[in-house]
C-alpha cells in the first residue's frame, strides 16, 4: 500500500513569501493547495491546485481548508510603510476577518497543524524610539503598544492561535517576521518595502543617469532584514518543532536606510545622491533578537545582506528594463 502524500494549504500564495513557500513545500514532496485573491504576479505558482478565494468570507475558508493536513496562514492585506500607515481601518477590518475565519475553518475541517505568519510590527513603539535599538525579544511584545493597526491585528491573532490550541487542541505555530525581502516581491506601486524600493530607485538612477535617490525622512532610521529563502527555512523548522510560543524569524544585523542605499548603489556600481524628503518612516529603530530562534530551531539565517541585495537588485533592474 502506497503512503499517502501529505497535503498542505498556503494562503496568500499569490504573494511574495507565500509564493516561495509553495515552491519549497513542493520540493519537500507535499501536495500543495495555494489560495489568494490573485495568482502570483512574477512567476507561475508551483501549487498542485490554486484557488482564487476571498478569505474574508467563512465559506471560502471552509473550501480552502478542506482535506489538508497543515495550513500556512500567510494571507493578509499588507504593504510597505506608506501603505500600512495610510490604511489602518481597512487593514484591521480585512485582516481580522481573514484570521478569524481561517483558523475556525481549519478547526472545523480537522487541520492538524496551523502556522500563523505574524510580524515584528506587534512590538511596542516605546521599545523602538532609538536608532541603536536593543534587539527585540519575543517577551517584549507586552505591555502592548504596536504602532499601527496592522501590528494590533497580528498581536490579537497570535492570542487567537494560542487559545485555539488550548481550547480545541489545534497545534499552532507562530512566527514573527522581521522585514523579509528578496526577488519575486512587490517592487513598485506603493506596497513595496524598503529593500525593494531602494533597489528600484537605485536601478532607475543607473538606467536614467540621474543620480538622485529619494529617501523618506533623514534616512537614519534602522532595521534588520531577512532574505526570503531564510524565512522559508525558518517556517519549515518551526512547523516541525515543538515550540508553541511566538518565535522571531529574522536577522540581527542592524543597518540604517541611508547605509542600505549605499550598499545597493555599490552593488549596482553607480554613485547616487540621496535626497531626504518627507514620508512615513515607521518606528525609529527595529532589530531582531535571534536567541529563541537559535535555541528552539537550532538555526540562524545564512544569506548575508550583500548576497540578498545583489540577487534582489539584479531581479528588479531586469524587471525595470522590461517595463
Amino acid at each position: 500500500m502506497t503512503e499517502r502524500t501529505p497535503r498542505a494549504l498556503v494562503t496568500g500564495a499569490g504573494g511574495f513569501i507565500g509564493h516561495h513557500l509553495v515552491a519549497a513545500l513542493k520540493r519537500e514532496g507535499w501536495w500543495v493547495r495555494g489560495v489568494d485573491l490573485k495568482q502570483p504576479e512574477y512567476a507561475p505558482s508551483a501549487a498542485d491546485e490554486f484557488l482564487l478565494c476571498d478569505l474574508t468570507r467563512h465559506e471560502a475558508c471552509l473550501r480552502a481548508t478542506d482535506g489538508v493536513d497543515e495550513m500556512y496562514a500567510l494571507a493578509a492585506d499588507i504593504g510597505g510603510m506608506g501603505y500600512i500607515s495610510a490604511h489602518n481601518a481597512l487593514i484591521l477590518h480585512q485582516n481580522t476577518l481573514i484570521s478569524t475565519h481561517s483558523i475556525e475553518a481549519a478547526r472545523q475541517n480537522g487541520v492538524q497543524r496551523y502556522f500563523f505568519a505574524s510580524s515584528a510590527c506587534v512590538y511596542p513603539e516605546y521599545r523602538q524610539t532609538q536608532v541603536d535599538v536593543t534587539p527585540l525579544r519575543e517577551d517584549d511584545a507586552y505591555p502592548a503598544q504596536p504602532q499601527d493597526a496592522y501590528g494590533w491585528e497580528k498581536l490579537v491573532s497570535e492570542r487567537l492561535c494560542t487559545h485555539y490550541r488550548e481550547d480545541y487542541g489545534l497545534e499552532t505555530r507562530i512566527a514573527r517576521f522581521h522585514n523579509i525581502y528578496g526577488p519575486l516581491g512587490t517592487w513598485r506601486g506603493g506596497r513595496e518595502k524598503a529593500p525593494a524600493a531602494i533597489c528600484r530607485k537605485v536601478a532607475q538612477a543607473r538606467l536614467s543617469g540621474d543620480p538622485v535617490v529619494e529617501i523618506w525622512g533623514d534616512g537614519e532610521q534602522t532595521r534588520s532584514f531577512c532574505h526570503v529563502d531564510d524565512c522559508v527555512e525558518g517556517i519549515r523548522r518551526l512547523m516541525r518543532s515543538d515550540c508553541r510560543t511566538p518565535v522571531n524569524i529574522g536577522d540581527d544585523r542592524l543597518i540604517s536606510i541611508n547605509a542600505l542605499a549605499d550598499l545597493v548603489s555599490t552593488i549596482a556600481g553607480v554613485r547616487i545622491e540621496k535626497r531626504h524628503v518627507p514620508g512615513p518612516q515607521g518606528v525609529r529603530g527595529r532589530n531582531c533578537d535571534t536567541t529563541r530562534m537559535r535555541d528552539v530551531l537550532g538555526w540562524t539565517p545564512s544569506v548575508t545582506l550583500e548576497q540578498g541585495c545583489a540577487e534582489t537588485y539584479a531581479w528588479i533592474e531586469t524587471s525595470l528594463r522590461r517595463g
